[in-house]
This record gives structure tokens, C-alpha cells and sequence, in this order.
């Protein structure tokens, strides 16, 4: 039954990531003052609003994909009763 949640997961990361796309432009639009994020070898950009932009994406697409990964597997497990992950010590992925 774990199986059948690897094309469900799937799907949810492509969806977590769209979102946490979204925030992260609307954010960086906030803090960074442009809609544009900074790419590491744009020479008009300084170290701190590259790094600055790096660290809030990667805040941002990993606290979106934690949250997207836990409300599936609750999902998953109100429809099949099944937990996709590791419940205890004992048992593995």
C-alpha cells in the first residue's frame, strides 16, 4: 500500500514547488525590492542580496515542501488508512 503513494508524493512535490514558487517571488518582491531574483554571477548584484535571496528561497521551498509532504501523507492516510512513512524505530521507508 506504501507504493501506491510514490506517484501521489510526486504529484505533490510538483504542486508544492509551483507554490513555493509563487511565495517566494512575493517575498523576494517584499525584502528584496525587485521582482527579479538575483542570479550568483549577475555582476550588478552585491554578495549579500545574492546569498540574502539564496537563503530565503531555500527557507521558503523547504518549510512549502515539508508542509505539502506531511498534509498528502495525512491525506494519503485518511483514504487508505495506510501511513506512507516511517511510523517507529523498527519499521523502515
Amino acid at each position: 500500500m506504501k507504493l501506491l503513494y510514490k506517484p501521489f508524493g510526486l504529484v505533490a512535490g510538483i504542486v508544492a514547488g509551483m507554490i513555493a514558487g509563487a511565495i517566494f517571488k512575493r517575498a523576494w518582491a517584499v525584502v528584496g525590492g525587485d521582482e527579479d531574483k538575483p542570479d550568483a554571477t549577475d555582476r550588478q548584484r552585491g554578495w549579500l542580496q545574492v546569498v540574502a535571496a539564496a537563503a530565503l528561497q531555500g527557507a521558503v521551498f523547504g518549510g512549502v515542501k515539508a508542509a505539502v509532504d506531511r498534509a498528502s501523507a495525512h491525506g494519503y492516510e485518511a483514504v487508505t488508512g495506510v501511513w506512507p512513512g516511517k511510523i517507529g524505530e523498527s519499521e523502515e521507508d
